[in-house]
């Protein structure tokens, strides 16, 4: 059971890793995305939440200070939902779906986040 948790681990938290390394290799243009969805300084927001994301990720991953990594990727992923991916402000209904897809995404993987802060014990971890 303990190796399918530390694979549920690479999974949930290479994700996050993944998704926060991308916010730096397309700084440019999700800089401009954030910017066209009205977020103040897009660029710095965009760098700031690559960081939240890489250090959540890297939490989870390792199993260290999951609580606090766990809380990094709720702050990042609920407002997001809200400010980027505000499908009802969308007219065209192909655009309304995929950020509604985006939307539910988000709000699920806070919940598993939140999931995480009430796991006891994390087999395999770099800390007690």
């Amino acid at each position: 059971m303990d190796v399918l948790f530390l694979i549920g681990r690479i999974v949930f938290g290479g994700f996050f890793i993944l998704n926060g390394l991308g916010h730096f290799m397309r700084l440019e243009a999700m800089s401009q995305y954030a910017g066209y969805k009205g977020v103040p300084t897009p660029k710095a927001a965009v760098v700031i939440t690559g960081l939240m994301l890489l250090a959540g990720g890297l939490s989870i991953l390792l199993g260290y200070k999951v609580t606090i990594g766990a809380w990094l990727l709720i702050v990042f992923l609920v407002p997001t939902a809200f400010i980027m991916h505000n499908y009802w402000t969308e007219k065209d209904p192909m655009s309304q779906g995929n950020q509604m897809a985006h939307f539910l995404k988000n709000l699920a993987l806070a919940a598993a986040a939140l999931l995480t802060t009430f796991i006891p014990n994390w087999p395999f971890s770099i800390a007690p």
